[in-house]
């Protein structure tokens, strides 16, 4: 039995879990541009680390900053997360890589690789959750 190369497109099964994750992605951001995750009765749940311990993450207010981006309001993203931006940055373009690596068409986006990029980036999520915690004036704004 002989082996084909196939050079064209990516056949459509190879696209289907990449693609039925873009609609669940764009629901999601329907839902979440539609519904103020910050309004009485939300649908969305509040963070439990915060419920459990009284201190913010460094994921509290994403949901809030996402919500807020949506709607084109690119400060009060920032004030609910500083990484609202970053993190809608990052999932947009990782599903796009990953799609793009499933049809066989080449990958713009070039990741560092290694652990130092990924030790870099744990050490900046823990210290910003650690700084909008503390009781310094300075740092308030970045509690969401």
């Amino acid at each position: 039995m002989a082996t084909t190369v196939h050079d064209g497109p990516a056949p459509r099964g190879r696209l289907r879990v990449p693609l039925a994750a873009g609609v669940a992605l764009a629901g999601a951001a329907v839902a979440v541009r539609a519904r103020d995750p910050s309004a009485p009765g939300s649908p969305f749940p509040g963070c439990s680390f915060h419920r459990a311990t009284g201190w913010w993450c460094p994921g509290c207010g994403l949901t809030r900053g996402t919500h807020h981006l949506l709607r084109g309001d690119l400060a009060a993203a920032v004030a609910s997360n500083l990484f609202t931006p970053l993190v809608a940055v990052a999932v947009a373009a990782s599903w796009l890589a990953w799609t793009l690596a499933r049809a066989g068409r080449p990958v713009p986006i070039r990741l560092p690789r290694g652990r130092a990029p990924l030790a870099a980036a744990l050490v900046v999520v823990v210290l910003y959750g650690v700084a909008r915690n503390l009781p310094v004036a300075a740092l308030e704004p970045l509690a969401p």
